[in-house]
């Protein structure tokens, strides 16, 4: 019995046909790109944006977005060839387990969940932030003990508990409310841009790529792993800011691949998830450069605020009732990115506990709802104390190194299943395999190696955990663990 055994595709799709674990098919492609846009633009756009800018690229930040979308294309791509070719609630976790082993399958299982479940704990507070500042605005403050940073974020508390509520009533009710919210965020970011438009100075954007500076002081731990391992420094400004913004403005992008944990609920699979995917990218990517250009001609970009960089943008041209607005659409915005990454979470564990890598228990589906819905209450209380009395703020970039890693691994994957079953039809598939796939890991691992040492060594932490859980219990108890030992019978008496 190997770690490295793989799940047929056509088993993986006859697992989902099981009554006992079927999720309900009711998303449509506009459901999934709705779906896509909500949970990508959210913290990125609103606080990320005037970061990068600010301190690391300047005006050329544009660049930095447009290099971050390219790498999360090419992943794209690889996510929109699995999604069509196997149509099964997991995302990453179930595309690996077809190709590359039940092993990776765990580990990317394992690290999907790090990204899901602490993505939406720090979204949750960012949310919780907005809220105040809201509040605050017209005329309603919280209380010092219960406020962000006090020790017991109320507010994130109970957002994550409505919302709880929300998803385990049933995906396509999720959705409906998911519709409003993006249709409210998207109009804000609009609103951003065409009354921007208006207090725009050319002169903002000289010099557009701002000279190279020296690297920011930082202690040893957060120095990123390429300057640890190779001595290379990422300057502040210059080509190489940029690239370092690209590194750090990656954070708005993160989600697009969440749409892939809902395959097993879109109508039509092959045709629905690759639009999803895809068309998520395109217009979040766009909104991005476009929302990062009027950020930059509005503010010099030494004086952009590092966090509400918008709402501060429009303060400082005293439009404070602008601000007010963009904080409602931050409120807004933020309520979706943490839903749809719980669903995401709770669709991966889903996946996980119906291959018995997990208690199989956790995956029966309840017949009401047509959702998993032991699962989602576990993700609800597990979020909600996360985000609630946990400081989770310095732990963003495990959300990136989860996913890049995910990234990484799944366009590995693309070319090792197409040699091993080139049979298998592909309603859609990456152009010029295997260098795309190719280009699109190593631009993934590159940006993970531009993450801190820190960082590194809790993704390391984790995995490790990872692995005593799957050695101790996931190994011996899979399916796949139970069909190899019948497997061995006949071979032994065989012998």
């Amino acid at each position: 019995m190997s770690v490295m055994r793989t799940k047929s595709i056509e088993q993986s799709i006859r697992e989902g046909d099981d009554p006992e674990y079927q999720l309900k098919k009711r998303l449509t492609a506009l459901d999934l790109t709705v779906f896509g846009v909500g949970v990508v633009i959210g913290a990125g756009i609103f606080t990320v944006a005037g970061r990068a800018a600010n301190q690391l690229a300047g005006p050329s930040v544009i660049i930095s977005f447009i290099i971050a979308a390219l790498v999360c294309g090419l992943a794209a791509l690889c996510y929109a060839e699995f999604a069509s070719t196997v149509p099964v609630s997991g995302s990453a976790y179930t595309f690996s387990y077809t190709s590359l082993g039940e092993l990776v399958a765990w580990i990317i299982g394992w690290d999907l969940l790090l990204e899901l479940l602490l993505g939406a704990s720090v979204v949750a507070q960012g949310w919780s932030a907005y809220f105040e500042i809201f509040m605050g605005n017209i005329g309603f403050d919280i209380p010092d003990a219960v406020a962000p940073g006090s020790g017991f974020d109320l507010a994130a508390l109970v957002l994550v508990l409505i919302l709880t509520a929300l998803v385990s009533i049933g995906i396509k009710e999720s959705m409906r409310v998911n519709l409003v919210l993006v249709a409210i965020k998207v109009f804000i970011v609009l609103f951003v841009i065409f009354a921007g438009l208006a207090y725009i100075k050319s002169a903002n954007y000289s010099p557009f790529i701002p000279a190279a500076g020296p690297p920011r002081e930082v202690s040893a731990a957060e120095t990123p792993l390429l300057q640890t391992l190779f001595g290379l420094e990422q300057t502040t400004f210059g080509v190489m800011g940029i690239f370092a913004a690209a590194s750090l403005v990656f954070f708005a992008y993160i989600g697009f691949d969440v749409v892939a944990t809902t395959a097993e609920e879109a109508k039509n699979p092959q045709r629905d998830l690759p639009i999803g995917i895809i068309a998520t990218l395109v217009i979040c990517t766009i909104l991005y450069c476009v929302t990062a250009l009027v950020l930059t001609g509005m503010v010099p970009y030494d004086q952009i605020e590092s966090s509400g960089a918008l709402a501060a943008a429009f303060e400082s041209v005293g439009k404070t009732g602008y601000a007010t607005l963009i904080s409602a659409g931050a409120v807004a915005g933020l309520t979706t990115v943490v839903m749809t990454l719980m669903i995401g979470a709770s669709r991966v564990i889903f996946a996980m506990s119906r291959d018995w890598l997990l208690p199989r228990q956790l995956a029966k589906v309840n017949p009401k709802t047509g959702t998993p819905l032991r699962i989602t209450i576990i993700i609800g209380v597990a979020v909600a104390i996360t985000a609630a009395f946990t400081p989770v703020g310095k732990l963003e970039y495990m959300v990136n190194i989860g996913t890049l890693a995910a990234f990484t691994l799944v366009s590995i994957a693309v070319p090792v299943l197409r040699r091993k079953r080139p049979d298998i039809h592909r309603p859609f598939k990456v152009p010029f395999s295997p260098v795309l796939p190719i280009l699109a890991a190593l631009a993934s691992f590159y940006l993970m190696l531009t993450l801190p040492t820190e960082t590194w060594i809790r993704f390391i932490v984790w995995m490790a955990l990872g692995f005593v859980i799957y050695f101790i219990y996931g190994y011996k108890r899979s399916r796949l663990a139970g069909s190899s030992r019948e497997e061995d019978v006949p071979s032994m008496t065989s012998t």
